[in-house]
Parts: structure tokens; sequence; C-alpha cells
């Protein structure tokens, strides 16, 4: 569906990093997800206990923001729209993926019974990608326990330049600043919980909002909700009969930080990469895109769920010992700006 600017805010949003906006720059598809909505972001905060926090800003790296926070349909709408400026790209839409005859050439059948042969098949297709499934490759997976709910809300303090994060034993809670005093709000809790704020009426969880967050939030009218299961996957190959994964069909991570699609435009950024270096596809560039896209994704996984656990218990002792060290890290000055720049691709 066509953008207009009266259109509803997506629920799903992205955190997008600096190195993200140079890949879709490339793609000549930034310009026209700009010209939509995107909203930029100079400050990150995170926290347990109010007076112990860890503060970013961009100005510390001499930019002009830390990031875009971005709905997920307009990103995928730029990309599309970029799909007529190449005559090698054709477009079987609308179709779907029915089976694939493995070989040494592929051979795909679509629902509508039409049928491709190709040289590679690249499998973006999501975390439950149907792809990797008929390629035959496995997945560790294991389920936190745990829903993320994202509410949309209108705000009446203006809090477009922030986005932060506040952290409790049953979950963190974020703010993401969308245009025109708008955000995203994400509550992790446990499935019944969450279950138990989708029942309520937009007032009623209006309430349950002002009641659970932090007083930075201010009022806030609720328009749109939805949730989804938090689970971890990992592709235990990246390639497999001639397949190759990228994005959530090769690795899934908890959202705690933003990370899950900047993880994918890295895959993408690293193909493209090794194919040009190489002029083609082959064993030895497959073999270096997993060995080294695998290894960032895994350590990212892990660092998140660090994070995670860390935080998901009211034990006194660690309790302590965690905001020491969340007040600490703002003081941290060269590591604190290494690991900005990790997260921010640069």
């Amino acid at each position: 569906m066509a953008f207009e600017s009266n259109q509803p805010m997506d629920i799903r949003v992205s955190a997008i990093s600096h190195q993200s906006v140079e890949l879709l720059n490339d793609l000549g598809a930034w310009q026209d997800i700009q010209a939509m909505r995107v909203c930029p972001y100079k400050r990150l905060e995170t926290w347990e206990h109010p007076e112990c926090r860890t503060r970013f800003h961009s100005d510390s790296l001499g930019l002009e923001q830390l990031g875009f926070i971005v709905e997920n349909r307009l990103v995928q709408l730029g990309l599309w729209n970029q799909f007529s400026q190449f005559d090698e790209i054709a477009l079987f839409c609308p179709d779907s993926l029915a089976h694939i005859e493995l070989g040494d050439l592929p051979l795909l059948h679509l629902s509508s019974g039409q049928q491709i042969q190709a040289q590679w098949v690249i499998g973006a297709d999501g975390a439950n990608s149907k792809v990797r499934d008929l390629a035959g490759i496995g997945i560790t997976a294991w389920d936190y326990r745990q829903y993320c709910m994202l509410v949309n809300v209108e705000t009446e303090l203006p809090q477009q330049d922030i986005t932060w994060q506040q952290f409790f034993p049953s979950g963190p809670r974020s703010f993401l600043p969308l245009c025109g005093n708008q955000g995203s709000l994400v509550w992790y809790d446990k499935p019944q919980r969450i279950r138990q704020l989708l029942a309520k009426t937009p007032k009623q969880l209006e309430n349950e909002v002002h009641s659970y967050f932090p007083s930075e939030l201010g009022q806030v009218k609720v328009l749109q909700s939805g949730a989804f299961p938090l689970t971890r996957r990992h592709a235990q190959s990246y390639s497999n009969n001639r397949c190759i994964l990228m994005g959530d069909s090769a690795h899934t991570i908890n959202p705690l930080a933003g990370q899950g699609v900047n993880l994918g435009f890295k895959d993408v950024a690293k193909f493209i990469e090794l194919v040009a270096e190489s002029g083609c596809i082959n064993d030895s560039v497959l073999a270096q895109y997993e060995s080294q896209r695998k290894r960032d994704n895994l350590l990212m996984q892990s660092g998140m769920d660090v994070f995670y656990k860390g935080f998901s218990n009211d034990l006194l002792p660690l309790k302590i010992a965690r905001n020491a060290a969340l007040k600490i890290a703002d003081k941290a000055g060269p590591l604190k700006e290494k690991v900005l720049k990790y997260a921010l691709g640069l």
C-alpha cells in the first residue's frame, strides 16, 4: 500500500543505525524513506535506579544523531520502490514460495504454478523462513518465556530526540520516539500479563502505562497496540543446497537494544562486499560470509542475553552491582565511546 502522511504509524518500528543508513543510501532507498517518515534521535539513556544511568549523546561522537527510528513498513516500501530501477529484477507478486526442488540448480515452485530455475536462492523471508526449512537447515532456538508488547502513543511531552529504557525484574520498558509527538512504548512481561494488557480498552491501557512506566514519559494517549513472543533462533548453517540465509531467517535476537534489523543489514552489506571482491558466489565466499557474520551475530545475541538475564531478578546484591555498573559505565570515557560506535556500526 502506498504511503500517505495521514496513515497511522506502523506498530513495528526499528532503530536504524548509521551503517544501515549507508547501505540503504547505496541501494537508493534512504531518500525515499526519509521523504516519508523518520525520527532522528540524539540521546539514549538506560537505567534501573533513576540515579544510576548510562547516557549517550550524539555530540560525543560529533554526529548529528545517534540513529533513526523508522517504521518497518516504510523501510520495506523504500526498498520496494527501487525495484523498478533495475532491469535484472523480475517481480512475482502477489505470489509465494511453495516448494524447492534441490539439486545442482534449484527449481522454485511458486503457489501460482510458476517455476523458476535459479543458480542461488537467497532466503530473507523472516524468522519462520520457508527457504531455511526447504533447504534442510536446522536452527538452535529457545523461548524466553516472555512477550513483548508494543504500544503506539501520542505524548503530551515533546521528547523526539531521545530513546530510553528502564529495567525491571519483569522485563525492560522502553520509549522510542516517532514523528509528531508520538512514540512507541515497548513493554516486556510474562505472557499472562501481556494478554491481560491486550484485553484492556485504550483508556484502561493508558492507566496501566501511567502506573508502570517512569515519570519521564508523561501523559499519553494510546493509539494502537500489539504483542509477540520473544524467541532466540540461530541457523546451524547460513547456507546449504545453494540456498543462502540472511537477516531473521538466519538469526533472531532479543529486541532489547533494537539491533535485530541492523544485524540483518550487516549480513547484506558483508555478502555484497564478498561477492564484489570475488566476482561471483562460490564456496569461499559462503565460508567467509558465514564465518564473519555468524561470529558477530552470536556476539550480539549473547550480549543481549547477558543484559536480559542480569536484570531479570530482584536479588539485592546483584541489584546493587548492576546499578553500580550502569553508573560506572556512564563515566567510562573511551570504553563507553567504543561500545557506542560498535552499536552504531561506525
